[in-house]
Formats: C-alpha cells, structure tokens, sequence
C-alpha cells in the first residue's frame, strides 16, 4: 500500500527540506522562548528544544552521509530551495562545505548567546560543551560529504576517460 504523503519522503531532497523546517522550527522557538520568558519553565523547555534541534541536525548529518555515496539528485539544501542546478563541480565542494561551516557558525553563536541569557553556572558550561560538540560533529560530517561528492566526482571523470579511451582504440589489436 503506498500513501501519498509517505511516498514523497522517498526523495532524500524532499525529507531533508522537512528536517531543516523542523529545525528551524525548533530552534526558533528556543530563541524566543530563551529571550522572552522567565523561570524553569522556560528553561526547562529552551533546552528541550535546544536538545530536540541538535539531535535532529546531528541525525540528518549522518543520513547525508549515507546519501551523498548516493546518485541522487539532491545537491544541498540551498540548491533545493532556490531550484539552483550549477551541474557538476570539479574537486573538493568548497561552496557546500563553505555553506555548512557558515550555517554551522551562526547556528552556534546563536545557541551560545541565548544559553549565556538562559542558563547560568554548571548548567551553561554543560550548554557550552554539547553545543561545541554538535558544531564540530556536524563540521565533521560536512567535511566527508564534500570530500566524498569529490571522491565520486574523481572516480566519475575516470571512468569516463577510460571509456572514451576504450572506444577509440582499434579492435583488431
């Protein structure tokens, strides 16, 4: 039995736009509630939603991995929303891993500035080191995705050489 809105997750592209909704979701709802309320409540839930983003950002980093070995069509999240097909590029990723570590920079500092408002003492370090810890993880994860597009690229163009190569040689050597 196949379901529509279940057979549209198929497409890696289309899950990892749900992901990134979610996060931004999440995270968006943590800054607010980090620098509008007050009390437990409101930290108890900035960090519950704190938590819930960075398990989803650090979940949807190792399913990219698994993707990016992939033929797929998916080309980043940026290339998603803006319908931006650039083909394909020679060598290491440098505007997708440049993208992530930017992306991965502001999320950080965002998350640092409203801990240091939210939380005080132990608890803020704790904050501190996970959100260091997932920054560096995702960076990490990105890195291998980029050079492993480039890996796929190297092997791709080889390939292609030695088929051309194959071709143009005479059959009756």
């Amino acid at each position: 039995m196949r379901v529509a809105h279940i057979t549209a997750l198929e497409d890696f592209g289309t899950r990892s736009l749900l992901v990134h909704g979610l996060m931004t979701l999440t995270f968006a709802n943590a800054v607010l509630i980090g620098i509008f309320l007050e009390g437990q409540v409101a930290v108890v839930s900035f960090v519950a939603l704190l938590n819930l983003t960075a398990g989803l950002w650090v979940a949807h980093s190792i399913h990219s991995l698994g993707d990016a070995t992939g033929d797929g069509a998916y080309r980043g999240i940026l290339n998603e929303l803006l319908e931006n097909d650039d083909g394909g590029s020679d060598g290491f990723d440098t505007g997708r891993f440049g993208r992530l570590v930017t992306l991965i920079a502001a999320v950080t500092a965002i998350a640092l500035l409203t801990s240091a408002q939210v939380l005080s003492g132990p608890v803020l370090s704790l904050a501190v080191v996970a959100v260091g810890a997932i920054a560096i993880v995702t960076a990490i994860v990105g890195f291998l995705i980029a050079l492993g597009a480039a890996y796929d690229d190297a092997q791709r163009q080889t390939q292609d050489a030695v088929d051309q190569f194959s071709d143009t040689s005479d059959p009756d050597l």
